[in-house]
């Protein structure tokens, strides 16, 4: 939609509606609600009180659910930010608008099998936001805090909204305290009067606050984009000695820094919630908080520094297509429609909530309006019925940060199934019975997996996604200097229905190897031909030990027999106690790229072992 016709579109809607009237046929005396919509950033789905954590304290939060509908199946539209805030604000799927990762993204390596597709570093001009169709309707809008969709040119202010606070094309902020500023003269926007000391969350509230006041006696709309608790994990000293300090990480919520941002973040949730109730606006207001993908649980190349967070019992986190990447808090106070304390497990996503606020300020949908992907959650809210829709879509052509590669998803009803690009692995799930994920059922249901994979490939097709590239100067895992080649668990390619990387970091392993016919194969670079000795960081639990393994070395597309080294596999203590085990030499006579399997024999345990990292080192004469 051009620039010009969102002008013609903002007359009409004047002419319509006049520029102070309210929108709502059915009570044309009232004024409009307001809406805040809070935005949290790598919030996960399971750290608020609300929703199960025993760690993280969040009153505030857990009273606004208790005050609303809590979404127990809600999801962002990508594992990372940019992409979900395009689909919070223009109601569609990114994929529509180029916009596919975090701004700048991550640039294509020699390491990655694809290269990314064209990424736009900006939301467009022409896309039509919630902001635009409000403001002729006689709403006052304000972005405060996070933007990460475009810098100058690209503003929230050139994208309807009157006030712009803090935001701009970057992804984290300047500084979590004051002054908002780096040495070189660059300030945070709005923010270059600060107190020093002044904590970001803290301020960006202030802000909020004094809009609502100023814009009491109009509708308004408060978009409040939080950074927080995105890294650098940065707290207030006082609230982060509340909670206990963590020595380790095992798949549990336990960061003292992350549970104290969550806490200030809470803390703004309450200020905002108890300045609509001093202005008596509590009962004209719709109050939205989500987050824009899930949380961050992993650490990139698998550091032991305890993360961010867990969401555990879901898979994985922010980065990754498992659903603790894409699931998400959603909770919605709006007094009079919502029932106080309910709840509801229809699949939503971020997608819908600008269609939900559209529908609920009384603007119906019109041709000049944005095709919306999404659709209204008011059915739910007001528990007067369903939605009318199949399926949640995703597609992420990127290599993340967090270790996840290139690839696609679609639930459907309860099940999913997701796509990887590099090699066309798909794994599918029944999430409503297996909401870890740990059972891919994907042999078993062949039918359902054409059938997904047809409808995925159909959805992509009509938002124009833009496919990942076959990489022309890939050089998977190249030997170092010293002449070494190292393997680590992330860079491998899995084969068969159970077996998978883990990248949690106090696992970071090739595991869950529980399938006698599921195997693991590295890609490497040699350059500097040798006879090279073969070790493999292995861990192997009480009971689990005695499997017979099969390492094969061999020029990628060799049909040639390859070089075969056999190893029976010890008891270690655990699956995650790893122990470096010589495997035996191998000889590389050639450069060029290579592969490493390793293919089960025989199984006599439960599992057959978890392995870390394989190395090749030169052996010198």
């Amino acid at each position: 939609m051009s620039r010009t016709v969102k002008s013609l579109l903002a007359l009409l809607t004047t002419i319509l509606f006049g520029i102070s009237v309210p929108m709502n046929a059915a009570s044309a005396a009232e004024r409009p609600p307001n809406v805040v919509l809070i935005v949290a950033d790598d919030l996960g789905a399971m750290d608020l009180g609300c929703y199960g954590s025993k760690f993280h304290r969040t009153p505030n939060l857990d009273k606004l659910a208790a005050a609303g509908m809590r979404f127990t199946h809600s999801y962002s539209a990508c594992p990372v930010c940019s992409p979900t805030r395009v689909s919070i604000l223009t109601g569609q799927y990114p994929q529509r608008w180029q916009v596919t990762d975090w701004l700048p993204g991550r640039p294509d390596q020699p390491a990655h099998k694809l290269n990314r597709p064209m990424l736009r570093q900006h939301l467009p001009l022409e896309a039509v936001t919630i902001a635009e169709v409000l403001k002729p309707a006689g709403y006052a809008s304000a972005s405060i805090g996070k933007w990460h969709l475009g810098g100058e040119g690209f503003e929230p202010t050139r994208q309807g909204f009157d006030v712009n606070i803090a935001g701009d094309a970057a992804g984290t902020p300047l500084s979590y305290f004051a002054p908002y500023g780096k040495a070189d003269g660059k300030k945070m926007p709005g923010l270059s009067e600060a107190p020093a000391g002044e904590y970001l969350p803290d301020r960006l509230t202030t802000e909020a606050e004094k809009f609502i006041e100023q814009h009491r006696e109009k509708p308004f709309f408060v978009y409040l984009p939080h950074f927080s608790p995105h890294t650098p994990l940065t707290a207030k000293p006082d609230i982060v000695k509340k909670y206990p300090e963590a020595n380790s990480f095992h798949g549990q919520q336990n960061n003292p820094v992350y549970a104290a941002m969550l806490e200030s973040l809470d803390e703004s949730v309450g200020r905002i919630v108890a300045k609509l109730d001093e202005l008596k606006l509590t009962d004209n207001t719709i109050v939205v908080f989500t987050s824009d993908n899930g949380g961050l649980a992993t650490i990139e190349g698998g550091s032991k520094t305890v993360p961010a967070t867990s969401n555990a019992p879901l898979r994985e986190g922010k980065g990754w297509l498992y659903e603790g990447g894409i699931r998400t808090p959603l909770i919605v106070k709006w007094p009079g429609s919502v029932k106080p304390n309910s709840t509801n497990d229809t699949p939503v996503c971020s997608i819908d909530l600008f269609p939900t606020l559209v529908a609920a300020c009384g603007l119906e949908q019109t041709k000049e309006l944005p095709k919306f992907d999404g659709v209204s959650l008011l059915p739910l809210l007001k528990q007067s019925g369903t939605i009318d829709r199949e399926s949640l879509f995703w597609h992420y052509p990127h290599y993340a940060n967090q270790g996840s590669r290139p690839g696609a998803a679609i639930r459907s009803g309860e099940w999913k199934l997701i796509e990887f690009y590099e090699e066309g692995r798909r794994e599918l799930f029944h999430v409503a019975k297996d909401v870890g994920e740990s059972r891919n059922l994907a042999e078993q249901e062949p039918v359902r997996v054409k059938e997904l994979a047809e409808k995925l490939d159909a959805w992509r097709k009509s938002v124009g996604a833009l496919m990942p590239t076959p990489n022309p100067d890939y050089a998977p895992n190249q030997q170092a200097k010293n002449g070494e080649i190292v393997m680590p668990a992330m860079r491998s390619f899995v084969r068969g229905v159970m077996l998978r990387y883990e990248p949690l970091p106090h696992k970071n392993t090739v595991g869950f190897w529980v399938n006698p016919n599921d195997w693991v194969m590295w890609e490497f670079t040699v350059t500097t031909p040798g006879k090279f000795q073969l070790e493999g960081l292995i861990g192997c639990g009480n009971g689990s030990g005695g499997s017979e393994v099969r390492f094969e070395v061999a020029r990628s597309g060799d049909t040639a027999e390859p070089q075969a080294l056999t190893y029976i596999v010890k008891e270690t203590g655990g699956f995650q106690a790893f122990v470096p085990t010589p495997l035996g030499e191998v000889t590389l006579d050639k450069p060029g790229r290579y592969e490493l399997r390793i293919k089960p024999v025989k199984k006599p345990g439960p599992a057959i072992m978890d392995i870390r990292q394989a190395k090749l080192t030169p052996v010198t004469q």
